[in-house]
């Protein structure tokens, strides 16, 4: 994906161990595109999923968010859209999810 260099990448982690539940199929197939469609009017501009090797404890999957910029996130995450984006979660995982930025050095 080519990014602006005023994009905002927001990493979204889950954190367990081999044997919780995360449905990487439903996360790919389901989450991820219902995620696009609520944010993508707000200045979302792609999602990857990325997992660990599942024998691995610690991060047990891991997405990539970008922003158009600053004011793109704010929109996304206090959006009538977000509520639904969060309850959504359930469906593939017990695991809460866990947000960070990342910033260009």
């Amino acid at each position: 994906m080519n990014t602006s260099i005023s994009s905002v990448v927001v990493y979204v982690t889950y954190h367990g161990t081999p044997q919780d539940r995360f449905d990487r199929d439903y996360y790919i197939a389901a989450h991820l595109p219902f995620v696009m469609k609520a944010w993508s009017q707000y200045g979302l501009l792609g999602v990857t999923a990325l997992f660990p090797a599942p024998e691995q404890e610690g991060t047990v999957a891991l997405c990539e968010c970008v922003f158009r910029d600053e004011g793109a996130v704010e929109a996304a995450f206090a959006s009538p859209e977000a509520s639904a984006v969060m309850a959504d979660v359930p469906r593939y995982t017990a695991l809460a999810p866990r947000r960070f930025r990342a910033v260009a050095l």
